[in-house]
């Protein structure tokens, strides 16, 4: 049995966030060591493992992973979460790094002063409502499809609900003028088997959401 695709990251949210996602959507059991002390992190870069100096790590199939944007390609790929083609993959590639720029705005937020952090929300609420949320809605609309990419579930749709739930805990009703997208949150977490999973009904709401627009 292979072993559990291990995690080396700081106990929060941070880069490794995108990668957990990730791997729960692939319903991938993981384990995480996170690094709470400078003797640590001095090790694992003792020990060669930080290529860049900087986590987030993965150790998965006898590789060491660094780069986050290395990692979910490779993690995507591995699960299938990656297209069927360089045409559906040029896609996703597209519409992941387009809500990285959005999810990036808001991770660095809480490190400016008040000031700061009071307009920066304020700038992140009107990107998100005016520049990357239409796009995506658009995008649903014009594909027909559940899924952003294809028929089936892709990085960009795990990475496109991160990035939505991030806002929303800035503003709830963010949401109120894109229907596809909301019912495109339809993820529904099944605790005793530690996976996510998109619901039928899902499909169904976003096709009369459609018809309603």
């Amino acid at each position: 049995m292979a072993a559990k695709p291990k995690l080396y990251y700081f106990k929060g949210r941070g880069r490794m966030e995108s990668i957990r996602w990730l791997l729960a959507a692939a319903g991938v059991e993981f384990e995480e060591e996170f690094l709470e002390t400078r003797e640590q992190y001095e090790k694992m870069q003792k020990d060669g493992h930080l290529l860049f100096g900087q986590v987030p790590l993965v150790e998965i199939d006898g590789m060491m992973l660094t780069q986050t944007r290395a990692i979910l390609s490779y993690l995507a790929a591995k699960y299938n979460l990656y297209g069927k083609d360089l045409k559906e993959r040029v896609r996703i590639d597209m519409y992941a790094d387009g809500t990285q720029d959005l999810m990036m705005m808001i991770a660095v937020a809480p490190f400016k002063t008040p000031k700061e952090k009071e307009e920066s929300y304020d700038l992140i609420l009107s990107r998100a409502k005016t520049r990357y949320f239409p796009v995506f809605e658009k995008i649903l609309k014009d594909h027909g499809e559940a899924f952003l990419v294809g028929n089936q579930l892709s990085w960009a749709d795990i990475q496109l609900l991160e990035a939505i739930l991030m806002v929303e805990e800035l503003s709830a009703p963010v949401l109120s003028d894109f229907p596809l997208l909301q019912v495109g949150c339809c993820w529904a977490w099944t605790p005793h088997s530690g996976r996510w999973s998109w619901s039928k009904a899902c499909s169904n709401n976003r096709l009369e959401a459609e018809l309603r627009t």
